[in-house]
């Protein structure tokens, strides 16, 4: 069945600067880290991409690993890409990555421009698009000069493969240092992609300072901490929850009792809001200028529907603030 977008799809979704660029991204935009591998239903998939696009999310985030298995997810989207956005592919911003394994050998991982060079080329193929609109380094590498990698977004930049060059998983210093360099090469470095959100605010400790300061934008992954701050965990650990699966990235271990009585007094914040805990974490990140967007992640349509619905108060008194730093802070 042909796909032909909501003609309304702009109207409601706030758009914002990614620094000082002349890139607009969604306030939320769609991450595929989880729920597009080939163990997933393709149906599906379909489904929350097109929802998305129809309520103005046109932002699209991917790896190079993600899946399962690795290269899983690019080679999805790209399927979903050809056959119902055909027409649409200027109206998007899609992204992926390189720093994770992904092939065996020594030249499947890191951050060397042997890596970087042929991973985007393997992307571009499964995707079959000519180029992504932004291509990050996933994570620091100890081993590579930060020369060497960054000269390597620069080339993949020049060669028209990427629009744009990112970095993510990046501390304040060495993200100093990478910024410094890529705007040195003539290739600005767009935005930055780090782990933000009520339970991991390392980027409060200058990294949001640092990207102000440079111009450059900020879009947070896992802003619900895999789940956490959805209802999900108001009882406990339920059985089909990523807690509950050992192959998991949220663990059993970390779904601590203390945890569990944050996650259920932020609960009755939310409701004095009008809201629910998924969309009062987003409304709380959203709350800083400093960030141009926020990535979600989705099983269903109906998860991204009620995540749009934080759009609608991003605003938070001072008191408010102040009894959310006294529930995180105890």
């Amino acid at each position: 069945m042909s796909f032909t977008p909501q003609a309304n799809r702009y109207q409601s979704m706030p758009y914002r600067r990614c620094g000082r660029s002349g890139v607009l991204l969604p306030a939320l935009s769609l991450g595929l880290w989880h729920n597009f591998g080939h163990v997933d239903e393709m149906k599906n998939m379909r489904r929350m991409l097109r929802f998305s696009f129809d309520n103005g999310i046109t932002h699209f985030d991917l790896a190079n690993n993600y899946g399962p298995p690795p290269g899983a997810a690019e080679e999805n989207f790209g399927y979903i890409l050809k056959k119902d956005f055909k027409g649409y592919r200027d109206e998007l911003i899609i992204s992926s990555k390189a720093g994770y394994l992904m092939w065996d050998g020594p030249y499947g991982n890191w951050g060397s421009k042997k890596y970087l060079v042929s991973s985007l080329d393997q992307s571009l193929k499964r995707m079959n698009i000519d180029y992504v609109d932004i291509f990050y380094h996933h994570r620091p590498d100890p081993d590579t000069p930060l020369e060497e990698t960054m000269s390597a977004l620069d080339l993949i930049v020049r060669q028209g493969k990427a629009l744009y060059a990112g970095i993510s998983n990046y501390h304040p210093e060495e993200a100093a240092k990478a910024i410094a360099m890529l705007r040195s090469l003539g290739t600005p470095c767009l935005i930055h992609q780090p782990k933000y959100s009520m339970f991991e605010r390392w980027v409060e400790n200058g990294l949001l300072d640092l990207l102000e300061r440079e111009g450059v934008g900020c879009i947070p992954f896992s802003p619900l901490a895999q789940g956490l701050l959805t209802n999900k965990y108001l009882h406990g650990i339920p059985k089909d929850s990523r807690a509950a699966k050992s192959h998991g990235f949220l663990q059993e271990k970390e779904v601590t009792e203390d945890k569990l009585k944050k996650i259920r007094q932020l609960n009755e914040l939310a409701k004095e809001r009008g809201q629910t805990l998924a969309q009062f974490a987003l409304s709380w990140i959203l709350k800083d200028k400093r960030i141009t967007s926020v990535l979600i992640g989705a099983s269903r349509p109906e998860q991204i529907e009620d995540s749009l619905q934080c759009l609608k108060n991003t605003d938070f008194t001072a008191d408010e603030l102040q009894r959310i730093e006294q529930v995180l802070q105890h």
